[in-house]
């Protein structure tokens, strides 16, 4: 598994990567693949080892990739992958030129086969185990943005894009 950026095309997800990659380079000859991806929302600590947990939402689907080699097709998936980075940001970047392009391997995987799995809630402790003098609960976990860090050479008069300041997922 290599973490990587996705974007949903209709019923198809888009990923990429460099063309020299391994993985990428047995999923175009026709290897199936899995594509997972997992929201942690919390901590579950609960009064008993066992019972400590995760509250999660994940999703893994399964299918066969295809590369992308379409010109157009290949300039649709590349704007949504920075669109799904960063709605609207896919106007301002430069798309990548043609040396670029040629470094790049983009799969379509179909959404042949998807499971999901949410966990949400408190512990499930055992009944002997509540009236242990050990705290017990959630500890909520948030992905939330920061300041933005302007890059040091960045041209001056540039002001921050609204996709920035007000990003929202």
């Amino acid at each position: 598994m290599i973490p990587t950026a996705f974007a949903r095309i209709g019923d198809e997800v888009v990923i990429h990567g460099s063309a020299a990659s391994r993985m990428l380079k047995l999923f175009c000859a026709g290897a199936p693949g899995c594509l997972s991806v997992t929201l942690l929302d919390g901590l579950v600590l609960a009064r008993s080892a066992f019972h400590h947990s995760m509250n999660y939402r994940s999703v893994v689907a399964y299918g066969h990739p295809r590369e992308v080699t379409d010109p157009d097709e290949k300039d649709r998936a590349q704007a949504a992958l920075v669109d799904h980075v960063a709605h609207g940001r896919a106007q301002d970047a430069r798309m990548p030129n043609q040396r670029e392009l040629e470094q790049t391997t983009i799969l379509a995987i179909e959404l042949e086969e998807v499971s999901a799995k949410v966990r949400t809630g408190p512990p499930n402790d055992a009944a002997e185990d509540l009236e242990l003098p050990v705290w017990a609960g959630v500890l909520p976990l948030r992905v939330v943005q920061g300041e933005p860090e302007p890059a040091p050479d960045l041209r001056p008069g540039l002001d921050t894009p609204d996709y920035v300041t007000a990003y929202r997922r």
